[in-house]
């Protein structure tokens, strides 16, 4: 039983090598996998015999083959390692099975190195004690959301709600847009990005459109242009890291105040320590009644008054009206099954 106590959790991960990453290296492939974990940590995990091909341990340099069962247990924190901290939260809804958070820009959703602390999860195992932490740091957590990105997170507070949304959004039935304030104009103001998300080959901060990236689709709609900017709806079909920030600085249009794929020396800040990224619209089935209910917040008051400062200055040619908060359609979304993170 103390054996038991003190042992760390681990997340069990499964991947199935397709054709296309036939004869990479294995720990270049599960960088392309785990986008969130460095190189290092990855050959770290296969040097230590936390992964295994086919059932067998090999090395780091081992070239991969289309059909490979590739299992990945990487070690994690105990759960009883996260502090409760008593940080607010803008509750927006609230049932028995999930709670619906407005989150605050400059807020990392789950503790992770160099943020152990002052997390969205920190402050809901104060709130919630009896959170159901699933085994690991991220307790509740469905989605996430950039540190500097404001907007709509669902939390489940056990482990049949989450079940339910996981499962709502590796079907793509969840849907999820945004508010992004990006340079310059758009030839067509209607359209979609699809192009491969993958770390960058050399920057490990950054992410980057890559051929053997993992596919991403955003769909985009322009509302208003203001001057040399425009205000863009992005829905998300897929969830990879950094999506829109990837693809509208891929399509020479990045999101104004991005620091990471954003112009080196914009123009003008308009004073923003943040990007103009808000996640404004979440819909999905609730667990408790199993119907579909769509949720909408309004901009935060920073975001809100460059768009005021920008029409004054401007004014504003409204292009598209905004889209309400319903159910993704077949054209909204792909059969891929890979993890889904917004």
């Amino acid at each position: 039983m103390e054996e038991e106590a003190t042992a760390a959790v681990s997340d069990v991960l499964n991947f199935t090598v397709d054709h296309h990453y036939e004869h990479q290296r294995l720990d270049r492939f599960l960088a392309q996998q785990l986008p969130d974990l460095s190189r290092t940590y990855i050959k770290q995990l296969i040097d230590d015999a936390h992964v295994t091909v086919n059932g067998r341990e090999h090395k780091a340099s081992y070239a991969v083959q289309a059909g490979d069962s590739i299992v990945v247990v990487r070690p994690l924190a105990r759960p009883t390692d996260i502090v409760a901290e008593d940080i607010p939260l803008d509750v927006v809804y609230e049932d028995a099975d999930v709670v619906l958070i407005n989150k605050a820009a400059g807020m990392v959703v789950h503790p992770a190195p160099g943020h152990a602390s002052g997390t969205l999860v920190n402050a809901l195992i104060y709130r919630y004690p009896d959170l159901s932490t699933s085994g690991d740091l991220r307790p509740g957590i469905v989605h996430r959301l950039d540190k500097d990105t404001s907007g709509l997170i669902v939390v489940a507070k056990n482990d049949t709600a989450r079940a339910y949304l996981i499962s709502q959004q590796q079907q793509r039935m969840m849907t999820k847009r945004y508010l992004a304030l990006v340079h310059g104009h758009w030839r067509d103001p209607l359209g979609a990005i699809e192009a491969p998300i993958a770390r960058h080959p050399t920057n490990r901060m950054r992410m980057a459109v890559v051929a053997n990236g993992r596919y991403a689709y955003t769909s985009y709609r322009v509302l208003e242009e203001l001057g040399p900017y425009s205000l863009v709806e992005a829905t998300l079909a897929t969830g990879r890291t950094h999506q829109i920030r990837v693809h509208m600085a891929y399509k020479n249009r990045p999101v104004v105040g991005d620091q990471l794929y954003g112009p080196r020396k914009p123009k003008e800040t308009f004073g923003l320590q943040r990007q103009f990224l808000h996640a404004y619209q979440l819909g999905f089935r609730l667990p408790s009644d199993q119907q579909w209910h769509g949720w909408q917040t309004a901009l935060p008051p920073e975001l809100e008054a460059v768009l005021e400062l920008l029409r004054k200055r401007h004014g504003s040619i409204v292009i598209n009206s905004p889209l309400p908060c319903e159910p993704p359609t077949s054209s909204d979304w792909s059969d891929d099954s890979d993890e889904f993170e917004g």
